[in-house]
Order: structure tokens, then sequence, then C-alpha cells
């Protein structure tokens, strides 16, 4: 064999050696075999994206687990929440309590019943134990002492979950089947529905107060409602959760929450004769509606800014002294009145004077509420982030 025969075999040794050379890469590191997308084996993990026909036993076994799990995940939430302050009602627990039973089977059976007992002195709270041992629906708060309607209603507020609340009295008063008007006009677009008891079963004495009450709160308020103190009421949710109730402030729950941007309206409701014990209504708590009047008009409209209610006054004030001062003035330089004997002068010094300190209340005010931070001025309505 020659020399170049000799080199060529071994350049061809060489080639065939040579694991960097395509041929033989291929047969060193072979490809792993891949499966395309119709030969790919379908897994179980997602059964349910597959046709039936492919795994027809285990899609079915599949969506029978899942359905009791989305179930569970809406259990917990209450539809309705019925808020019912009470004072010595052991009388109408029950019949109430059935009432509101046939009442909610019309609209839904995911909703819950807070009782809120406010100080009673009878058993109104042993019934109340006796209506959750029946029925797992049935919540119950007590108070030591007598706290008034308005702790009641703000505490059943906070442990209300329904995204409808509705608040009645537990007199037997209030009519649970107008519950079902209430919703109809909160899913229509309100927010506050109140109860009008447009005929009402109460003697003259409690009638005509309530009427001019009424009449009064609606020319102050702006609000177009007939009946602040009507019981029976509906919110949504976002509702109860924003308006701070204290005092007996319950009775201006609408016009704190169309102060705050929410729709307010009414409907005409059913109103019963008391059957059970006798009427808290007295003139005192008449009286003190119109001192709690002024309370929710000052801190709802003037509480962030209290130097345009005592500056408008004082300004007011101050003015009205500086024209008796000036007309006086006129009467002694051009008609040679003395100013001497004049009460009406010292009448107009006094207004000045008293126009100038309200002014500095406003002022002050104004110092103290830039200086304090607020716990929550505003309410969300949406929101998109």
């Amino acid at each position: 064999m020659t020399d170049e025969q000799q080199e060529q075999n071994s350049e061809q040794q060489q080639k065939r050696e040579n694991p960097f050379r395509r041929r033989n890469f291929k047969r060193h590191f072979p490809r792993k075999p891949q499966h395309t997308a119709e030969t790919e084996f379908p897994s179980l993990e997602k059964a349910e994206e597959l046709p039936p026909s492919i795994f027809p036993e285990e899609v079915e076994q599949k969506k029978q687990r899942q359905k009791p799990q989305q179930h569970q995940s809406h259990v917990g939430k209450p539809y309705i929440s019925v808020v019912i302050p009470l004072l010595n009602e052991e009388e109408s627990l029950r019949e109430l309590h059935e009432q509101l039973k046939t009442a909610l089977a019309r609209i839904t059976n995911n909703y819950e019943l807070i009782f809120v007992d406010d100080g009673s002195t009878d058993n109104s709270y042993r019934v109340l134990k006796e209506l959750r041992q029946r029925n797992n629906r049935v919540k119950a708060v007590r108070f030591r002492r007598n706290y008034g309607k308005s702790a009641a209603l703000a505490v059943g507020f906070q442990k209300a979950q329904g995204e409808f609340v509705i608040t009645m009295d537990a007199d037997l008063q209030d009519d649970p089947a107008e519950i079902q008007n209430l919703i109809r006009e909160l899913k229509n677009g309100l927010d506050v529905v109140s109860g009008w008891k447009k005929k009402r079963h109460d003697p003259i004495t409690k009638t005509l107060p309530s009427k001019f009450f009424n009449f009064v709160t609606a020319k102050v308020t702006g609000i177009n409602i007939h009946d602040f103190n009507c019981g029976l009421k509906g919110y949504r949710q976002e509702v109860v959760k924003s308006v701070h109730v204290y005092g007996e402030l319950h009775r201006y729950i609408p016009a704190l929450a169309h102060w705050q941007g929410f729709k307010v309206g009414e409907t005409v409701v059913n109103h019963r004769p008391r059957k059970y014990g006798k009427t808290k209504f007295g003139m005192a708590r008449f009286a003190r509606g119109f001192l709690d009047l002024l309370t929710v008009i000052f801190t709802t409209r003037y509480i962030t800014r209290p130097l345009h209610l005592f500056g408008g006054w004082g300004i007011i004030s101050s003015l009205i002294g500086m024209a008796i001062v000036l007309w006086l003035t006129y009467e002694k330089y051009f008609n040679d009145q003395p100013l001497g004997n004049r009460p009406l002068f010292i009448v107009a010094l006094i207004m000045v004077i008293v126009g100038v300190q309200f002014v500095s209340m406003g002022l002050l005010g104004e110092l103290i509420t830039r200086n304090q931070q607020m716990e929550k001025e505003y309410v969300v309505r949406e929101e998109m982030v």
C-alpha cells in the first residue's frame, strides 16, 4: 500500500471517529423522541378541557367534586340581614320570629336575624335563647343596660354581613311581609329605602307631633321623606358600614346617608296596631329630636368648615350693629339727637362685639379642624386600581 493510500485511509478514519461530525453527532447523541399534539397523551389534570368522549367517567367525577366547593364559597355570607332592636318585648318575639321566617322564605333561605336587647328587664333574652336553639340563623346581642336605639342599631350594623340590611321594630307594628318590597326598591337602584306609614294605627298624641317633626326635618334636610321615624328601613351594606350612628341619630340615618352621596327614597308600608306592651314614645323624646337635628346639620355640613357657620352669623350680627351705629351717628350730627340716652346704641355695640366673637370662634374651629386629622371625610363609591 502506498503512502498516499495510507494517508487517505487515516483521514477517513478520523472523520468517522470525529464526534462533532453531523452524522457522528446524531449517532452519539440521539435526539429524544417528542410527542406531537396529536400523539401526546392527555392529562387528567385538564380533563374538563377535553371532549367528554375521551374521559367520560373522569370528567363527570371531577365536576361532581368541584360543585360542592363552588357552593361553599357563597354559603358563608348571608343575602339579607335583619337587625331588630328591642326593649322589653318578650311577648311579641316568638310571633315576630315566625312571621320573619315566613316572609324571608319567599325571598331566600340565606339570611340572618340579629336581635339587639337594649337592656330589657323582662325575659326577652331568654326567649331569644329559645329561638336560637330552634333556628341557627338567629343571633342576639344583650346590653348590660339601656343605651338607646341608636346604640342597638350601631351594634347590629356592625354584626350584619348581608348584602341587604333591613331594620324593624320588635313590637309587631312593622309588617315583615314588607321586606320583599324594600328589597325590590334596593335592587332598582336605591341605597336607602325608608318606610312610609301612610296609614298609622297610633293615638293622635303620637301621630300629630310626628307629622310636625317630619315636616320640619324634611324642609331642613332637603330630603323628600314623609316618615323619618319609621323603624322599617332597607339599606345596602355599604351604607350601614359608612354611616356612624350614636346618641339618638337613628331617625336621621337617611339624612346622614344622603349627605354622604347615597341615593335615598321611600315606599309605603303597612302599619299595624300595637298588640303587646306599651309605646316608648314621649314628649321628651320629641324635644330631643329637634336637638338631634341641629347636631346632624352641624356634624354633616359644618364639621370640617366651622367658620362658615360661626363666621356667617358673626358677619350678619356685625353688619347689623354697624348699620345701627351709622344711623345713630347720622341722627346725632344732622338731627342733633343725643346718644347717651339711646339704648339702641348699646344694642348696636353688643351686636358688633358678638359678631367679632363669632368670627373668632369660627377661626379657632378652623385651626382645630386643620390640626386634627379626621378619621374619614369621604366615602368611595367605586375604585379601579
